[in-house]
């Protein structure tokens, strides 16, 4: 019974992104225009904000749109600085620095994640890092993570440490195109699995200590693990 439910509800959830891609091309939207409020998309559909959300994850995900919490959902994939404001991104922070800034604030992101997550980030959680294990190569892995970090952003319900993020993973994506991978994709007992599993783990249990000692392991192993050269 329990695998008819889930049935359905991916059937609903694949139908409603087949309707919103239309929404999307029919609309006369241009690129980085705002979409109708969550609300105005619920009444046009006839869904609830979870069945919304969980379609637009995917679009998300896809590269058609983009949200930014406080602002709304934009066309297109999230915007990054124009080239000469990459260039000066990327000479700013090597990635070691980068990591740098990143433990100074994502444990605390993990931790209050831990206590003020509801069951909907739970599950976009455990829906990321799913596509991060079976990402095909190295830019959708990058994808997939940098979509869980921000569903843990989110999830922390804390909009001025969410603007810190959206900052800091501006820099993370101009930083990271100079880095070069061994491998077209990542292997499957890449170091990152088991320590997504174990911050979202301790998130669900709402245990705040447990997510952010977590985040600065998985931010040591990351740093442990970068390509050499990318260290300094």
């Amino acid at each position: 019974m329990a695998e008819l439910v889930k049935t359905l509800h991916n059937g609903r959830t694949a139908g409603l992104v087949q309707q919103l891609r239309r929404f999307l091309t029919q609309g006369g939207f241009s690129h980085s225009d705002r979409l109708p409020p969550e609300r105005a998309l619920i009444a046009t559909f006839g869904v609830s904000r979870s069945e919304l959300r969980k379609a637009l994850d995917v679009l998300e995900g896809d590269g058609l749109i983009w949200r930014h919490v406080g602002r709304g959902t934009f066309v297109g994939a999230r915007p990054v600085h124009n080239l000469g404001d990459l260039t000066y991104l990327r000479d700013l922070a090597r990635p070691v620095q980068l990591l740098e800034a990143r433990t100074a604030i994502e444990p605390e992101i993990a931790r209050l994640a831990a206590l003020h997550a509801t069951p909907f980030y739970h599950e976009r959680l455990r829906h990321w890092a799913d596509r991060a294990r079976q990402a095909a190569d190295w830019r959708i892995y990058e994808a997939a993570d940098t979509n869980l970090h921000n569903a843990i952003a989110q999830a922390a319900h804390n909009k001025l440490l969410m603007h810190l993020f959206n900052e800091l993973n501006t820099v993370k994506r101009a930083v990271l195109w100079n880095v070069e991978r061994k491998s077209p994709c990542p292997p499957r007992d890449h170091f990152a699995f088991p320590e997504h599993d174990a911050i979202i783990d301790a998130i669900i249990r709402r245990d705040p200590d447990t997510a952010g000692r977590q985040m600065e392991l998985h931010l040591a192993s990351v740093r442990n693990n970068l390509p050499k050269g990318a260290t300094r």
